[in-house]
């Protein structure tokens, strides 16, 4: 059953701080349209991500780094008429963001011309300052750890990162600095459960998983792979909602409600 009648009011970072101090998990999915947007948004996801996956299961992109800024803004476009409680998230696409005036100026559009309210960004070594400076302008921020798609060809395949001890440590320090430069969220996919155990006891700001295990602050998967219908393999840390759910909008309710109730993900969807 919708839970979107009983609880209309406007979902903020200052609201997902609050779900992580009382220890309500987060519930979120990627969407690409109004139609998707407005049952997400009815079935009670805290924010939705206009993620740049869209290359790779809207667009048939074999990666997502052709996914460009004008792209993200009419996806986002199109999921602001959609939502009205969710709060929306924006990627920002492969070199959006690699000089501190084209990540600024890139930014602000997704805001002035998509209808962002945080933008998402994978974290690299020149980032912080970046952080930092759209802290300043008043621009939420989530920062993605972890596995980068967008540097896939630097890594060479999609795999867990963190495993090794130093490894697992720089991302450690990494959260800590940039939550202290101003990042809202962090976002960690594909990491071994109990590196992000350890991420999320450590930070103040609400820590999101996907394929990071049951301890973080709150999940996120990409909508297509819950109903089955993504292009390619299932990753592992995905679950088919569609088995057994009567409709789309039942399905959808099924992975809020589980996330909710900390049914999902359980350890075999995460990574040692």
């Amino acid at each position: 059953m919708s839970v979107h009648a009983a609880n209309v009011k406007k979902v903020t970072t200052q609201t997902l701080r609050q779900l992580k101090r009382e220890g309500e998990k987060i519930a979120s999915l990627t969407a690409y349209d109004a139609a998707f947007a407005r049952v997400l948004d009815r079935a009670g996801c805290d924010f939705i991500l206009v993620g740049d996956s869209v290359g790779m299961v809207v667009q048939g992109q074999a990666t997502t780094i052709p996914v460009t800024v004008d792209d993200i803004i009419y996806h986002t476009q199109l999921v602001a008429r959609g939502v009205e409680r969710a709060l929306i998230m924006a990627d920002m696409p492969f070199m959006s963001y690699h000089s501190p005036a084209e990540c600024l100026h890139n930014a602000a559009r997704l805001m002035k011309e998509g209808g962002a309210e945080v933008v998402k960004l994978e974290w690299g070594a020149l980032q912080l300052d970046m952080v930092s400076r759209l802290t300043e302008c008043g621009i939420p921020v989530c920062a993605h750890l972890g596995l980068t798609p967008q540097a896939i060809h630097k890594i060479g395949a999609y795999r867990v990162q963190g495993r090794e001890h130093d490894t697992a440590l720089k991302m450690i320090d990494d959260a800590r600095a940039l939550e202290a430069a101003g990042a809202d969220l962090l976002l960690l996919e594909c990491v071994p459960m109990e590196l992000a155990a350890t991420i999320t006891r450590n930070a103040t700001v609400p820590v999101i998983g996907i394929g990071a295990g049951p301890s973080v602050d709150g999940q996120i998967l990409v909508l297509y792979d819950i109903l089955d219908i993504a292009p390619g393999k299932r990753t592992r840390f995905s679950k088919n909602y569609m088995a057994g759910a009567n409709s789309i909008h039942e399905a959808i309710e099924a992975f809020v409600q589980e996330v909710k109730a900390s049914r999902f993900p359980t350890a075999e969807f995460g990574f040692a």
